[in-house]
């Protein structure tokens, strides 16, 4: 299956109106994803998405606050029962070029990302980490989140999330944050 996909994540600062209100940062994530759905076993886990994609990420700003990148990536989901885990390793197209946005991205972000989702009854609790063993825990990021249902609707969720580490955003992939966030979300990963 061959298939386009968009993501954006909008950040907001309600309250810190001197530096940007009522958002921080709003980054643009376009991508072409060639997947193939699979159904191999390996002992009790089932490998069920196999994906490779293009994939352009950047925050539609102009310098010197202009951030950017293009991956190549891969996509391999695993599940067991109410469990995925996936693995993302990455090759980055990254401008090297000391005029350019980001040349040294890949230092805070790494190649690869891992996550897993566990399903309660109507809750998914999930873990990703990136960039933590091969930055030997020094330039990784690691966002622990609970999804749950708002108003008995099926697309409409709620969510909880805690971020620490680089590359919550592209405005700080190289600055050590931690936050703590509220949103919405029109679909889930379980």
């Amino acid at each position: 299956i061959l298939w386009f996909g968009y993501t954006q994540l909008s950040l907001w600062q309600l309250y810190n109106s001197d530096i940007s209100a009522p958002f921080r940062e709003t980054d643009y994530e376009p991508e072409l994803i060639w997947s193939f759905l699979m159904n191999k076993s390996f002992g009790t886990l089932k490998l069920t998405h196999l994906s490779a994609a293009i994939n352009h990420q950047s925050n539609g700003r102009s310098d010197p606050l202009s951030r950017s990148w293009n991956r190549l990536f891969a996509w391999i989901t695993f599940e067991r029962n109410n469990l995925a885990f996936s693995i993302k390793p990455w090759y980055a197209i990254v401008d090297e070029d000391e005029d350019a946005d980001n040349p040294d991205i890949t230092d805070y972000l790494g190649h690869y990302e891992l996550s897993a989702s566990y399903r309660l009854e109507n809750n998914v609790f999930s873990i990703m980490s990136r960039n933590n063993l091969e930055s030997g825990f020094q330039r990784g990021a690691l966002e622990l989140s609970w999804s749950f249902p708002l108003f008995n609707w099926p697309y409409l969720r709620g969510y909880v999330q805690y971020f620490t580490g680089y590359g919550e955003s592209l405005i700080d992939y190289n600055q050590y944050v931690n936050t703590i966030g509220l949103g919405l979300s029109l679909t889930d990963w379980l």
